[in-house]
């Protein structure tokens, strides 16, 4: 069953903001057993969005509409649906009821704006928001039904889950099963290579990629006489796929890298502590975006030379000697931060982000990290490519693999 997903904001076509509830919703559809076929994005314009409604419902079995639900004037989609259905705009009570009392519960008055959102096409099934004011509705346009849920991502995701899902997924042809493997340590090309030949050796099988720095998603799609039938090709395919990738598959679905490497480092029982330069607390950042109180002690940002000498106790003849961007500091601020936050692990990380201060010998992009363990310190470096950002997140990543690959007992990989 075709299904396709629209998206309703001048602030999309414009570049302002990226429309990540699109990616959401295809590959939540997809998970489902739809297949999405069109994308698309479209200004705040009743005319057009009208025109847009019917003919997508004419083309498609389902429409799942973002955006333009708010307060505001621009806000132009429950109109829009309206014309496109060819009915009247009219105030639905409970709605009106259900933005009251999220609107005084938050201790504001209600305004034009607020009852605005009440305003629904004629006949529409009301969706409640249980995170927001705006409701969403469903209304059909000949045979297809569409959803028409707010733009904000928290609201929709909730309300697609909520009351999207348990609707539509009766008439989903429930033939279709996906597993998702989230990879880092292989660009895409050499992920591509790895995988050569798997959808010719398993029927109903297609592979894709999804690359988000320095990630590499694999999503191994299989389409069957029914579920349980796509679910054993799905299984048995992403079983070759792991086979060929190895430990550079870190997790499956929604397991985030650092979240696998927080699990990694509380499996063995280490508690940790960190100390950075170049990624200016940008590690901590990212381990603390997941419960991770039961393992990460403390740590420092130390710019400045003074800083890792005062707070680390590197040495002042090692910076003297070898420069702050060194294997022997990074060494040091690893094994001081240890030493200093009485850690079984400390990590390290110092480098050159740019855009400015490399030198032939030491050029933009070098980083060195290091992580020190009850077996040991190991030292890594690596000039990497790109902007400053791209840089830091590199960095981050590969001391955050090796400090995975420590609590695991894996083998290193060399970047």
């Amino acid at each position: 069953m075709t299904a396709a997903i629209l998206s309703i904001g001048t602030e999309l076509t414009r570049g302002e903001i990226v429309n990540t509830n699109a990616a959401w919703l295809s590959a939540e559809l997809t998970a489902a057993g739809f297949t999405v076929d069109v994308i698309d994005a479209i200004p705040d314009d009743l005319d057009q969005v009208a025109a847009t409604l019917r003919t997508l419902a004419q083309t498609h079995r389902l429409v799942v509409v973002t955006g333009g639900l708010g307060p505001t004037t621009d806000d132009l989609t429950a109109a829009s649906a309206a014309k496109a259905a060819n009915v009247s705009l009219v105030r639905d009570e409970s709605a009106l009821l259900a933005i009251r009392r999220r609107v005084e519960s938050r201790g504001k008055t209600m305004n034009a704006g607020h009852e605005k959102q009440a305003d629904l096409p004629a006949g529409a099934d009301v969706l409640a928001n249980s995170v927001g004011s705006a409701p969403g509705f469903s209304i059909p346009i000949g045979d297809t039904p569409l959803f028409f849920l707010p733009g904000v991502p928290r609201e929709m995701k909730r309300m697609f889950t909520d009351q999207v899902l348990p609707r539509i997924r009766p008439s989903a042809p429930n033939n279709t099963f996906q597993v998702r493997l989230r990879s880092y340590g292989l660009g895409e090309s050499n992920v591509g290579q790895a995988l050569a030949g798997i959808e010719g050796t398993h029927a109903g099988v297609t592979l894709g990629y999804r690359v988000h720095f320095p990630e590499v998603d694999v999503k191994v799609h299989a389409r069957g006489a029914n579920r349980e039938v796509a679910r054993d090709l799905a299984i048995r395919a992403s079983t070759e796929v792991k086979a060929r990738l190895g430990d550079v598959v870190y997790g499956e679905g929604d397991e985030a890298f650092t979240e696998m490497v927080g699990r990694a480092v509380r499996s063995r029982g280490y508690t940790l502590a960190l100390a950075e330069s170049c990624t200016g607390g940008l590690i901590a950042h990212m381990l603390t975006r997941y419960p991770a109180s039961d393992y990460l002690v403390g740590g420092a940002v130390v710019y400045a030379n003074s800083a890792k000498t005062r707070l680390l106790g590197v040495s002042e003849d090692t910076l003297r000697g070898h420069g702050a961007v060194s294997a022997e500091v990074a060494a040091e601020m690893a094994e001081g931060v240890r030493r200093t936050c009485e850690t079984d692990v400390g990590l390290s990380v110092t480098g050159i982000a740019g855009p400015t201060g490399g030198t032939a010998e030491k050029p933009v992009g070098l980083v060195y990290w290091a992580v020190a363990h009850p077996g040991g310190t190991v030292v890594r470096s690596k000039v990497f490519q790109g902007e400053r950002e791209e840089v830091q997140v590199a960095a981050a990543y590969a001391v955050l693999d090796l400090l995975r690959r420590i609590a695991l007992g894996l083998p290193e990989r060399a970047l």
